[in-house]
């Protein structure tokens, strides 16, 4: 590969590691700060006392929104240990934990408050009547943007599994990278530039098809044939 073509490359590796795992603590932090985060007002009264108001947060009202966080940290470390078909699943597992915790999100701000589970969550007492609820959009919000996150980070780790595969060949050992240029050659395929570096490893000349039998012998380890 010619060094201009090499060396833009080598930048941008660096780059194109980390930004999966920056979308996964990026996502992670987003989860736990939402946890945190006051979801849902219960506005109650029992008919005896005074009217009052609970506030449910998210570790409350969207009780996996902390697990969640968790496994995308979890991730982070398994997209370091694993490659191949292993960091592929660890992708697939991140979409789904993106998608886990989409969903509550999106159903608190599209559709209205169950009554009888905010009553539930707030822990109100048999006698008390729930008089209204309101929601916050910032922490929902935020969670969405969190998956979103983590689903483009998901993307990126099946990416760089498959690219990764892909490169695999490029570190084959010797023998086998000699074996496949003399086959190549020997089919009459338009050489590539990567057959053309490939011969050349091999210690033959692709660019001569009038050498002696023995000559590229030689070339290619054998030694020349010698008579006794």
């Amino acid at each position: 590969m010619p060094e201009s073509e090499a060396e833009p490359t080598a930048r941008r590796s660096p780059v194109a590691a980390a930004l999966p795992v920056l979308l996964l603590a990026v996502a992670a932090l987003c989860l736990w700060a939402a946890s945190r985060m006051t979801w849902v007002r219960v506005d109650s009264f029992d008919g005896l006392g005074e009217a009052r108001t609970t506030a449910l947060d998210g570790g409350t009202w969207a009780a996996a929104t902390t697990p969640l966080a968790l496994a995308l940290l979890a991730a982070i470390a398994a997209s370091f240990a694993v490659r191949g078909w292993a960091l592929r699943v660890v992708a697939l597992l991140v979409a789904v934990v993106a998608v886990a915790a989409i969903v509550p999100a999106v159903t608190l701000l599209t559709s209205d408050v169950d009554d009888d589970r905010a009553g539930r969550l707030a822990e109100l007492p048999d006698r008390a009547d729930v008089t209204g609820t309101a929601v916050s959009t910032t922490p929902a919000l935020l969670v969405i943007v969190g998956g979103v996150a983590a689903l483009a980070a998901a993307i990126l780790l099946l990416r760089k599994a498959s690219v990764a595969a892909g490169l695999s060949s490029k570190y084959a050992a010797p023998a086998a990278r000699r074996d496949d240029a003399v086959k190549r050659r020997e089919s009459n395929e338009p050489p590539s530039q990567r057959v053309l570096w490939d011969a050349l490893d091999a210690g033959d000349d692709p660019t001569d098809d009038d050498r002696p039998d023995d000559v590229r012998g030689d070339q290619d380890g054998q030694g020349p044939v010698t008579g006794t």
